[in-house]
């Protein structure tokens, strides 16, 4: 099996809840190159002034960070991008004020984006002409924006019927009106059959092909953690070897990682060889993966409870497992960041938080 190598592998910081430090995001960059991943997108569903409050301007300090990691990501010649949710800007009333979305986008080019990503995700989808308000933005934002690459996320970016239970029934034939009426180069995200996929079927990849009028740009919610039912998962495996089959049939592949920093980055380090490795063995990987991060003896550790820490969760390990895992890994964090991670997690320190999703 031949994959495209040309394709965009990386790694967008779109969960909710408890974010990463400007010092992780930092030193994500020169891993992501190391580990032959080519981008990072910063959206974090807690940044409000990219959210609730996008209209208003970052704080000084946080600006400046910004820059600070837009520089370091140049130096280490990875792709950085920004996600933007201007979602009051569909309704009826917003279309009076879409020139808030120029000054926005003006201020956000003095950060020499390579990557724009408008997201209309996690909003009302039940209104007229949806699709045609979506395309007219992002084909705006396109050309106001001086990233090189801008990517629309729609409001019903997967089949899974959640979506249309939640924000209420999709618009009739949505996608192929936002694909229709978007610019051939602006790319879609999709995050597959279900909003945390476990496969991408190529079938189905091929269906979303034809109804978007482009290859989609998959939003992969592995290794995610952010909701009520993963956030009592680790998932430390490397991704699925249905990656490897996807590469040539989307525009590219954006992974969202865990709340967890350190513990994100085994899943992140497989996903470049998952999308361009001929042979692609997801347990060969994950195996790899883990020693060339860690000393033998935590990787062997690590190993040995991904059952414990990625399959039974925090509601399938008793009060005495959670007990020993936690002196396992204390006498340990001489190691890794990751031991004070999974002791943190293990000890409730993740626990999730409903009110984040109203942020």
């Amino acid at each position: 099996m031949t994959h495209d190598t040309r394709i965009a592998a990386g790694v967008i910081e779109g969960f909710f809840g408890r974010c990463w430090t400007w010092q992780n995001r930092r030193e994500l960059a020169s891993f992501l190159k190391s580990r032959r991943l080519s981008f990072y997108l910063y959206a974090p569903k807690a940044d409000k002034h990219l959210r609730s409050q996008w209209r208003a301007p970052h704080s000084s300090r946080d600006w400046q960070q910004l820059h600070l990691t837009r520089e370091a990501y140049r130096a280490a010649g990875v792709d950085f991008g920004v996600g933007l949710s201007p979602l009051d800007l569909c309704s009826h009333a917003g279309v009076a004020d879409t020139a808030a979305l120029d000054k926005k986008l003006e201020q956000l080019n003095t950060l020499n984006l390579d990557y724009l990503a408008l997201l209309f995700d996690d909003m009302r989808g039940d209104m007229p002409q949806l699709a045609e308000r979506q395309s007219a933005l992002a084909n705006r934002a396109a050309d106001t924006s001086n990233a090189r690459r801008i990517i629309l996320c729609p409001t019903y970016y997967s089949t899974d019927p959640i979506l249309e239970k939640v924000f209420g029934t999709a618009p009739p034939n949505y996608l192929e009106d936002i694909g229709a009426g978007l610019d051939a180069a602006i790319d879609i995200f999709w995050t597959g059959p279900k909003v945390c996929s476990d496969s991408y079927p190529q079938q189905h990849l091929r269906e979303i092909t034809e109804r978007l009028g482009r290859k989609p740009f998959l939003w992969d919610n592995y290794p995610v953690n952010d909701g009520a039912v993963r956030s009592k998962h680790l998932y430390l495996e490397a991704p699925g070897a249905d990656r490897a089959d996807a590469a040539p049939l989307v525009s590219g592949i954006a992974a969202n990682p865990m709340n967890q920093f350190f513990a994100s980055l085994p899943a992140l380090a497989s996903l470049g060889r998952a999308v361009s490795d001929e042979h692609y063995e997801q347990d060969t990987a994950t195996r790899e993966t883990l020693f060339s991060l860690y000393p033998d003896e935590l990787a062997n550790h690590l190993i040995d409870d991904i059952p414990n820490l990625q399959t039974l969760g925090l509601d399938g390990l008793s009060e005495q497992q959670k007990q020993l895992l936690i002196e396992r890994y204390s006498s340990q964090q001489h190691s890794s960041p990751i031991t004070k991670e999974i002791c943190e997690w293990l000890q409730g320190g993740y626990k999730f938080d409903p009110n984040c999703l109203t942020e």
